[in-house]
């Protein structure tokens, strides 16, 4: 099952060659990331593994909720990564890492058997893959950080991947380990991340620049209170009291949108349209590193926000107001003729 490409680095070249994303759901995880793939638009799922975009490899996608083959007919490929035969391939683990090192008798997760007909864990996939793959990715915040089923006194011992490979793990050609979190991660940006993977494994796009916690930093930049739709009303110190209240900030009921890197607010969920603070709803800081029990309880705002917020709403807020009420009455008296 070996690949093999005339590659030279640009044109047809480039769209003859196959990368293999193999993608590892049997971690602890709902799928939330395989189901958001499928909703994405820009580019879409079908757009990359039909060879639709010039320039850009095509993408061969071995996923088990979305594959056709199953059995032993699926996990050919698998077995063929792990031998080598399968190159270029990038290792995309969905879901937390369960420490089977504590499993007692038993096992937390398992993909495919042995030989012999035992399961064969989650976490000996990504031993065995991780170090022949040319990239990997943890995709969602149960694999970048644990996520919920770290929680505490979870019986699992669930862990991010970058906590089972080491903090300084790179790939076979030193990469380092991508974390792109959500729960689940926004469609666009999965597939947008796959298509930047795949150029940088064909030579014509540079490394992917990553922020201090692996995480893409065209994506995490900015907090989501940045890109909110209701950041300047924060800026006038008006800031809900309830949920119900519309045309104010969320900070005070429990939004952490002020302290959580996120791009949903800009971006949306599916072609610009949704998202958790554009439909009236608060950023629970799914994407940060500590979540969930470090943002819990998620309706309480932390002592950081409601120190800003109260100094939005008593100190700069009213003074803002006060000066641009005044600039827009001189405008609107002066006109447009003045």
């Amino acid at each position: 099952m070996r690949q093999t490409v005339d590659f030279t680095g640009n044109g047809r070249d480039v769209e003859r060659m196959l990368v293999h994303v193999l993608w590892l759901t049997s971690g602890l995880s709902c799928d939330g990331e395989s189901v958001s793939l499928t909703a994405a638009t820009s580019p879409s799922l079908e757009e990359l593994l039909r060879g639709a975009i010039p320039g850009q490899p095509r993408i061969a996608l071995y996923n088990p909720l979305l594959a056709y083959d199953v059995g032993d007919d699926y996990m050919k490929a698998w077995h063929a990564a792990a031998r080598g035969e399968l190159d270029p391939f990038v290792l995309v683990v969905e879901g937390s890492v369960a420490n089977e090192e504590i499993n007692g008798e038993g096992h937390w997760s398992g993909f495919g058997v042995d030989p012999e007909g035992q399961p064969i864990t989650a976490s000996t996939w990504i031993d065995r893959l991780a170090p022949r793959a040319a990239v990997v990715m943890a995709l969602g915040t149960c694999a970048a950080y644990g996520g919920v089923p770290a929680m505490r006194n979870n019986p699992t011992g669930a862990m991010g991947l970058r906590d089972h490979l080491g903090h300084h793990f790179v790939s076979r050609h030193g990469n380092p380990l991508i974390n792109l979190p959500g729960c689940p991660v926004q469609p666009d940006a999965i597939t947008e991340t796959l298509q930047r993977i795949a150029l940088e494994i064909a030579g014509v796009s540079p490394p992917t620049e990553l922020d201090d916690q692996g995480r893409p930093l065209w994506l995490f930049e900015q907090t989501a209170h940045e890109t909110c739709d209701r950041a300047g009303l924060a800026e006038h110190g008006r800031f809900a009291k309830s949920l119900a209240d519309h045309g104010t900030c969320l900070a005070k009921v429990g939004c952490s949108g002020p302290v959580a890197k996120c791009n949903v607010p800009a971006r949306g969920w599916v072609n610009g349209v949704g998202g958790c603070p554009n439909v009236g709803g608060i950023c629970i800081a799914c994407t940060m590193p500590g979540f969930p029990d470090r943002f819990l309880p998620f309706m309480d705002s932390s002592p950081y926000i409601r120190l800003t917020t109260g100094g939005g709403r008593f100190l700069y807020g009213p003074v803002l107001r006060r000066m641009r009420n005044r600039t827009i009455r001189k405008l609107e008296r002066t006109g447009t003729g003045a």
